[in-house]
């Protein structure tokens, strides 16, 4: 089932255009998404995220469970990052590291996506507040990840106080507009979302594609700089995610009993996004290099939480 999934997702639509922008650069092709258009689908991903997370959030009948659950699922998506950072500006700059902190910080909603078919496989159901902390999870690694990036770079002249730094972070737009989404989405009703489902959910799958053809190109054009920068970016896209996933998949019990929970817990932990982040990097640190924290996510990171990650978390949740 494992050798399937694998298949099922390298032969998704979406990963495939990123492939192709890769290729497209490879030949030279003059293939290319405007500025514009390639920011305005961003923000799109970006909305469309937050909305059906707190629509999701708003059909829960909320219990001391689903409150923890919340919690620790904030918990690991800040304190990811921390870590991460302070591991890869050793060896990288801190454009990249605060990128790449920030992508394993956050989720990846076809990782995601793919726990929850792993699970049908098997018979088990989930919980729908994972839909809810998922989304939730998007936006501290991001606030991390721009207030590492603020305290540590040099070459800033003027030095930022705390409060300065988590205002910018928490007032940046893309923070702003992945939790204000979140929030629209939890208080409009079922009638109201229906009216805007069409943008939110139906032609989600096409705009994704094409942004991971955009970040394809982008990625194509710098793919040499993620061997470039050593065998760091490698080894940690390998074992990070699984020591990640491992640590909170065994952490999570404090918090839930529910295995199809904790396993949960244990594939968000452990996977890396490459829609939200990538989409806020794009705006907020134009300096770190797609074409090293992308490709992490999406070549290593991805195939090995699918294969390797998945069993191992759900047998540590049993």
């Amino acid at each position: 089932m494992n050798l399937d999934l694998l298949l099922s997702n390298i032969t998704n639509p979406a990963f495939l255009f990123f492939i192709l922008g890769i290729v497209a650069v490879r030949l030279k092709s003059d293939l290319e998404i405007p500025p514009n258009s390639s920011k305005f689908i961003s923000l799109y991903l970006l909305f469309s995220i937050g909305f059906k997370g707190g629509q999701e959030l708003s059909h829960e009948a909320f219990t001391s469970e689903v409150g923890f659950s919340m919690i620790f699922g904030l918990v690991i998506s800040f304190i990811i990052p921390i870590y991460s950072f302070f591991l890869l500006k050793r060896k990288l700059s801190v454009y990249d590291s605060a990128a790449i902190a920030a992508a394993y910080g956050s989720v990846s909603a076809v990782t995601f996506v793919t726990a929850i078919a792993y699970l049908d496989s098997l018979k088990m159901a989930f919980q729908g507040h994972m839909v809810a902390i998922m989304a939730l999870m998007e936006s501290p690694a991001i606030i991390a990840g721009l207030i590492l990036l603020s305290k540590f770079n040099k070459e800033e002249k003027i030095k930022i106080n705390n409060l300065s730094v988590i205002k910018h972070s928490l007032t940046n737009s893309s923070v702003i507009l992945i939790l204000g989404s979140l929030i629209i989405g939890f208080l409009a009703n079922a009638k109201q979302a229906e009216g805007i489902k069409p943008f939110t959910n139906d032609i989600f799958k096409g705009f994704l594609a094409i942004f991971l053809l955009d970040m394809g190109i982008s990625s194509g054009k710098k793919l040499n700089d993620l061997f470039k920068a050593g065998w760091v970016p490698l080894v940690f896209a390998a074992l990070m995610p699984l020591l990640n996933g491992i640590i909170f998949t065994y952490l999570s019990q404090f918090v839930t009993h529910d295995v199809s929970s904790r396993f949960i817990f244990g594939v968000l932990a452990a996977s890396a996004s490459y829609i939200a982040v990538p989409a806020a990097m794009k705006m907020s640190n134009p300096k770190a290099n797609p074409g090293i924290y992308i490709p992490m996510a999406l070549a290593i990171t991805f195939p090995i939480n699918i294969t390797l990650g998945m069993p191992i978390f759900l047998w540590i949740a049993q």
